[in-house]
C-alpha cells in the first residue's frame, strides 16, 4: 500500500480536545479515521516546530488518502498537509537508468 506523511496542526479547539483527553485519544481517532478508508496508521508523534504531529499512514491509493484527510480537516480540530512518500525502488523505476531516458528541456 502506498504510504503517506501526514504534517497535523491542532486548531485551538484539537489544543482543548488534547488538554482534556491527552494524546492516546488524538491517536485513536486518527487511527479511525485511516482505518475508514482501508489504511493502517503506522506511526504517530508529537513535534515541535511548523506542526503539531506527524503520522505515516498506509492507505490503499491517493483517493483514500485524500477522504481520510479532508475528514480530519472537516472536524475542525486540525489542518492537514499530506505528502506522498515515494520508496527508493520507485525512483529507480522512475529514473529506468537501462534505458537512459533522456530528459528534453525546453
Amino acid at each position: 500500500m502506498p504510504k503517506y506523511l501526514m504534517e497535523v496542526s491542532y486548531t485551538s479547539e484539537g489544543a482543548k480536545g488534547v488538554l482534556k483527553d491527552g494524546g492516546s485519544k488524538r491517536r485513536d481517532a486518527a487511527s479511525g479515521a485511516v482505518g475508514s478508508v482501508g489504511g493502517k496508521l503506522e506511526a504517530m508523534y508529537y513535534t515541535f516546530g511548523d506542526c503539531d504531529v506527524i503520522c505515516l499512514v498506509d492507505v490503499p491509493d491517493a483517493a483514500s488518502m485524500a477522504a481520510a484527510s479532508l475528514n480530519l480537516s472537516a472536524s475542525g480540530a486540525v489542518t492537514c498537509r499530506t505528502r506522498a512518500l515515494i520508496t527508493v525502488e520507485e525512483i529507480d523505476a522512475a529514473v529506468d537508468t537501462e534505458n537512459e531516458t533522456q530528459l528534453v528541456t525546453r
